[in-house]
């Protein structure tokens, strides 16, 4: 087992796990979980009664398939979030489904991950969903990322097919901007370099994973950005107006005079409330209540921000957006643009250029975007609304687009228009 030790103050980070279905992202996830003991005993014994049942050794894919439909399938229908530890830090390890049309539930994942592991079979190689996964990855930012190469005792553990896999992915990731952090082949059914070391790939010198994760750096709290503070309700409690929400950069005190965006509705922060307890400053990444000193009636979607470092509303931006919706889109469609707690109508204007997110081909037509094609577009809102370049703030640079209630992409906001 892996040793966790004494530890006084921990972090944690989230990991999300892609990769084409029968890769093996949930067998990783189980080895992970029984080799680090993060395992509840009752889930333990749940497993082995199940397998038993069916059957079947002890399967580490059931760790992660707990839902009785994905056990009569054998296949992850849903983004699932669960934890396990190291001695750095505890990890929340994001299952992102390898199901074209589970690619929604992928991009959920994936949007809300520090790091990832792309899982790739020895056996089977890179396939279109592996190079489709990895553009998300790319397309979302991610810059700390684990390729392994699974099931090595399917291949008796040869250097000259892993060393050709790790060029052939090396290079296609090379064409999307991913330089992955480490290459490391795995057995996860076996248990090698997962945990500890291969005493099966002697030739290998790399780090096994964990060691590989526990390399990486948490991202930084933006909290020397300006203040912005999406409002995500109202409450009233007795006499007092609470606004709600998450700060996504910078940070607020009592005394500070704020700016509601887009209505312009000004005013200070008389107290700041988080669980019913008052502090005198809160900063990015923390979910907080503010009342105000004056009586203002603002609604869910108003983005506050400091009186001084004010983002003005914008009613055209350009993006890059991810077609997931099996239904083609034409670019005369009027469609939901949600971006935080912002919702609005909104329309594609222009369609500047398609890409194949498989074969990285570029495609002629400019007027329409299909399932899983990516396109660089200038979207209008019919309202105003606050948004951010997704590389300077995230949160209200990243956004979907909406249509009967169904979500049919997902963007990243490259540049604010007017």
């Amino acid at each position: 087992m892996y040793y966790l030790g004494d530890y006084v103050e921990r972090e944690d980070m989230k990991i999300v796990i892609v990769g084409h279905v029968d890769h093996g992202k949930s067998s990783l996830i189980g080895r992970l979980f029984f080799d680090t003991d993060s395992l509840p005993a009752e889930k333990k014994r749940e497993i082995e009664s199940i397998c038993k049942d069916q059957g079947k050794d002890v399967e580490f894919s059931f760790v992660m398939d707990h839902l009785e439909e994905e056990r009569d399938q054998g296949i992850t229908i849903d983004t699932t979030q669960t934890f396990f530890k190291t001695k750095k830090r505890d990890y929340v390890i994001i299952d992102a489904p390898g199901h074209k049309e589970f690619l929604k539930n992928m991009m959920t994942g994936a949007s809300q991950a520090e790091a990832a592991i792309l899982i790739i079979d020895a056996n089977q190689g890179i396939e279109e969903q592996t190079r489709r996964h990895a553009y998300v990855l790319s397309f979302l930012g991610l810059n700390q990322i684990i390729v392994v190469i699974n099931k090595m005792d399917m291949i008796n553990y040869d250097e000259e097919k892993f060393n050709k896999l790790k060029k052939e992915i090396s290079e296609f990731l090379k064409k999307i901007d991913i330089i992955p952090s480490y290459v490391i082949p795995i057995s996860a059914k076996m248990g090698d370099n997962v945990a500890r070391k291969s005493d099966n790939m002697k030739w290998c010198n790399a780090k096994t994973i964990l060691e590989a994760l526990d390399t990486f750096k948490k991202q930084k709290i933006p909290s020397e950005k300006p203040l912005r503070l999406p409002v995500q309700d109202v409450y009233k409690i007795d006499d007092k107006r609470i606004i709600v929400g998450r700060i996504e950069s910078g940070e607020i005190s009592v005394g500070d005079r704020i700016l509601f965006v887009p209505s312009r509705k000004e005013t200070e922060v008389r107290s700041i409330e988080v669980f019913e307890k008052e502090k005198r400053m809160a900063e990015a990444g923390e979910c907080i209540g503010i009342t105000t000193k004056d009586q203002l009636f603002v609604e869910r979607g108003e983005v506050i921000s400091k009186i001084d470092n004010v983002q003005k509303p914008v009613n055209e931006f350009k993006a890059q957006i991810f077609w997931m919706s099996n239904e083609p889109f034409n670019i005369s469609n009027d469609i939901i643009l949600r971006c935080s707690t912002q919702e609005v109508k909104c329309s594609i204007r222009e369609i500047l250029r398609k890409i194949n997110t498989s074969t990285l081909e570029m495609i002629d037509d400019k007027n329409t975007l299909r399932e899983t094609e990516a396109g660089e577009v200038v979207i209008r809102t019919k309202n105003p609304v606050v948004v951010e370049k997704f590389k300077d703030i995230p949160e209200l640079g990243r956004f979907v687009l909406v249509k009967n209630n169904n979500t049919i992409a997902g963007g990243i906001i490259d540049e604010v228009l007017n």
